[in-house]
């Protein structure tokens, strides 16, 4: 992940962008902020709920744009090597639904 402007851990607006390798999941979580989503590589897939469901997901090719309402709990799923854009208001804050999905909280081997 890269910062493009502002800081996404102090309150005011941010852009940032991600790149993920193809099959890479987020699971389930939401933000207390609304989170403005943009495709700039690959394809994207997301989709609304507690539960990750792949066949629920809806594909997000190249320059597809989704405003994740706050707290709305989402999932996402890369297909091919992906990169997004996200431009929201910080603090950006990522909420797992299942708290054993926090990468933040795994231990390394």
């Amino acid at each position: 992940m890269a910062v493009l402007s502002g800081d996404p851990s102090k309150a005011g607006p941010f852009t940032v962008r991600a790149k993920f390798p193809d099959s890479y999941k987020i699971p389930p979580h939401w933000h207390p902020t609304d989170e403005n989503v943009t495709v700039l590589e690959g394809v994207f897939a997301m989709g609304v709920g507690d539960k990750f469901d792949e066949a629920a997901a809806h594909d997000m090719p190249v320059g597809s744009f989704v405003r994740m309402p706050k707290e709305t709990r989402h999932y996402a799923m890369a297909k091919g090597e992906t990169v997004i854009q996200v431009h929201a208001e910080g603090p950006f804050v990522v909420n797992y639904v299942n708290p054993n999905d926090d990468p933040r909280k795994q231990t390394k081997k």
